[in-house]
């Protein structure tokens, strides 16, 4: 009786999703079999899995472009998964794409974010052998890293988009590709958004034809987005924008490199960010045992470097000042 949930969820799933839309009951599956559970969908357990994990929780305290603001209304990378999975979820929903992979998706794309933003990832992927991106450290987390070594075991659907979620990816789902398409549209708005409330950008400074085309305030910015990509993408095997807004979405992106992700406003701090990075880093390679178990265990298997990056890719913006602090700055004597 009780496995009748489940089987009515999915049943709903193939009479109503596109035909190109990812069915739970045809994944791929896991690298670990379990048991069907009685009321969740797999698409759905994955999403649990990842709501419920610390890596999830940790984001709250990790930079999304300004280090450690001063105010409760800027965006942190917990913030930024939030809105990414807002945006994606509407446009699944509307194009009858499967909601629960979306939004699985989209939850854990960022879970292996480095503390300080690109700035902490960018240092780590000069120091590591064979580099370092989030993306990878995502899937990391969830295939290795998470619940004390034994990872999240996710369907291959789920780790598929969230290691393919870059814009160099190519995900193997159009559920893949809406999460993919919704990081840039949101992270690109928020950011907008928290420039203004800094006072280093204003609506006016923004590329008129973006603004005209696009849109000239936040809300009108992401409406106009999904509604284009709704509008080129409906019925189709392909998630896209139509050319002239891609155009211009593209446009207000350079836009934003050139004026605000290298702003010495927002980014004042960064130098001191990439300091704290690299001085843990060259630490933790000397003294391996003074990490947490669950990083040391890893040493033998994978190497001093990518266990070190392990540990400080976990860590959240405090925790690392916190950390730098007891190994560097000397306290009173009393």
């Amino acid at each position: 009786m009780q496995d009748d949930f489940r089987k009515t969820i999915e049943r709903r799933e193939r009479e109503l999703l596109s035909p190109y839309a990812a069915l739970s009951e045809n994944t791929r599956g896991r690298e670990k079999p379990i048991e069907p559970c009685p009321i969740r969908t797999d698409f759905v357990r994955d999403r649990d899995r990842i709501l419920h994990c610390k890596s999830f929780r940790r984001l709250k305290h990790k930079t999304q472009v300004f280090f450690s603001p001063v105010g409760d209304h800027y965006r942190t990378r917990l913030t930024h998964t939030l809105e990414v999975s807002q945006i994606a979820r509407t446009i699944s929903r509307a194009l009858r794409l499967n909601e629960d992979l979306t939004e699985a998706i989209a939850l854990g794309h960022d879970l292996g974010h480095t503390p300080f933003g690109h700035s902490g990832e960018s240092v780590l992927n000069d120091l590591v052998p064979g580099g370092f991106e989030h993306n990878e450290q995502s899937l990391r987390v969830v295939e290795k890293l998470e619940n004390d070594g034994r990872g999240l075991n996710l369907t291959f659907e789920v780790r598929d988009g969230i290691v393919n979620h870059t814009s160099r990816g190519k995900p193997a789902t159009l559920e893949g590709c809406v999460v993919s398409l919704s990081d840039r549209i949101a992270y690109i708005n928020h950011d907008i958004d928290d420039a203004i409330r800094a006072g280093i950008l204003s609506e006016e400074m923004l590329p008129d034809s973006c603004r005209r085309v696009i849109g000239a305030s936040h809300g009108q910015r992401i409406n106009n987005l999904i509604i284009d990509v709704l509008r080129e993408s409906a019925e189709q095997p392909a998630i896209r924008m139509s050319d002239g807004m891609w155009r211009e979405f593209n446009k207000l992106r350079d836009f934003l490199f050139e004026n605000l992700y290298h702003d010495k406003t927002a980014k004042s701090e960064e130098g001191k960010a990439e300091g704290i990075i690299r001085a843990l880093y060259y630490y933790y390679l000397d003294h391996v045992d003074d990490m947490p178990a669950e990083f040391v265990k890893n040493v033998e298997t994978d190497g001093y470097e990518r266990s070190v990056a392990d540990h400080i890719a976990c860590m959240t913006d405090r925790y690392a000042v916190d950390d730098y602090m007891r190994l560097f700055v000397p306290k009173d004597w009393n």
